[in-house]
């Protein structure tokens, strides 16, 4: 059996599915093989936008979607670590399809911190046995959607924004405001009175289907809410806004990497020297070496800076309801902390990349330019301005950041 489908889902007759203990050795080997196949369409992919339906299949049948659920449930047992390892891989080819994937695993973060095990072990047990993909249509920001009482659930109207994977999903994790409070809900994608709208087209990201989803009397059943302990009631429920943060950081520095690969290939092979250099081999520049230089020193910076982060998630998650407040903010100022430099270090290259390739890398059909595209847009998903003042706070005054949904 070829590490493409060492982890596939082969259900017998009566409709069980194997047992995945022992297969978790074989994620890197299964998203490599994923890394290359994406690889091979990324450019023009993004140059074409749209859903990228083909390869959110071949994330179903690769059976990485249950990398983060127990094996108890189905699933390959992974922490943290291994999902970030994952998404920071993909990221090096297609940012897009790391952040797909990431977000499923969010939506499962989210329903298991914010809901009981009665509610969230049967729909990650389904998940694992049904290769469901799961969809964003929280988005706390867009208040738009209402939730009105009824008997015995809830309905939900009116639309949200950046609904990041919200097409082609099996779940989504949706939110809606009611009586001033925001209620968090898992509903099955295909119910009525929910319209996911293929309306994304930006300049990056082109491929993450993060459009906008209206909701129209959309019935919730009041076991699918999210209420216990629901969003931001304890330090344990509060990790899940820095789940969402650390993402991010390792796609930006999935991005910075695979533009540095991207680069470095290019010099090597196909750029030219430039005449008054002195040199023969454009590397031997000294220009282009000290640029080089520069990039290695932020993205290692980067890289050790979200390692210690996603260690200390996977640390946070393990302590469980014994988590403190104090521990929950230390965590967020190494995500912080790590986000800065990611997006910094990442936006200097992707943008000085064509310093080192020279004119003829900016021809279309290299796509050299959605590396920064990409981290551009993903970089402006909430301003490091704020970022870098909350890390003011606790360097000058000792104050750790108080816990939200970008915090």
């Amino acid at each position: 059996m070829s590490s493409l489908h060492a982890l596939t889902i082969e259900r017998p007759d009566h409709g069980a599915i194997t047992d995945r203990a022992g297969h978790l050795d074989q994620v890197p080997h299964v998203a490599d093989r994923l890394s290359q196949r994406f690889a091979a369409t990324a450019a023009l992919r993004d140059a074409e936008g749209g859903c990228p339906k083909a390869q959110r299949d071949d994330l179903r049948a690769s059976g990485l979607l249950a990398l983060s659920i127990p094996v108890e449930l189905g699933g390959l047992g992974g922490n943290w670590c291994d999902v970030l390892g994952v998404v920071r891989q993909f990221a090096r080819v297609d940012s897009s399809i790391a952040h797909l994937y990431a977000f499923h695993h969010l939506m499962l973060a989210t329903v298991t911190l914010y809901g009981q095990p009665g509610q969230w072990r049967p729909w990650l047990t389904h998940t694992a046995r049904h290769d469901w993909f799961w969809g964003n249509a929280l988005n706390p920001r867009d208040q738009r959607a209402r939730c009105s009482p009824t008997l015995g659930g809830w309905l939900l109207s009116g639309p949200k924004g950046f609904c990041s994977g919200a097409l082609d999903s099996e779940m989504l994790v949706v939110s809606g405001e009611c009586a001033g409070q925001l209620m968090v809900a898992a509903v099955p994608t295909s119910r009525s009175g929910i319209h996911v709208r293929q309306d994304w087209d930006n300049m990056g990201q082109r491929q993450t289907d993060s459009g906008s989803v209206q909701f129209d009397r959309l019935r919730i059943e009041d076991g699918e809410v999210l209420r216990d302990p629901g969003p931001l009631s304890t330090p344990r429920s509060c990790l899940r806004s820095l789940v969402s943060q650390l993402i991010l950081v390792n796609i930006y520095v999935g991005i910075a990497q695979g533009a540095f690969e991207a680069a470095r290939q290019y010099t090597r092979h196909e750029a030219r020297a430039w005449p008054s250099a002195g040199v023969e081999r454009v590397e031997d520049d000294p220009y282009v070496l000290a640029h080089f230089g520069d990039f290695h020193v932020g993205l290692d910076g980067a890289m050790l800076l979200a390692d210690r982060a996603g260690t200390g998630l996977v640390a946070a998650l393990a302590r469980g309801e014994a988590l403190t407040s104090e521990e929950r903010g230390q965590l967020a100022i190494h995500i912080a902390t790590a986000k800065v430099a990611a997006a910094r270090s990442g936006l200097d290259l992707c943008n000085r990349l064509f310093e080192v390739t020279g004119a003829r890398s900016t021809h279309a059909a290299l796509g050299l330019d959605r590396y920064w595209r990409n981290l551009r847009t993903h970089t402006l998903h909430d301003p490091i301005d704020h970022k870098v003042r909350e890390l003011g706070l606790w360097a000058l005054q000792g104050r750790l950041p108080d816990p939200g949904f970008y915090a």
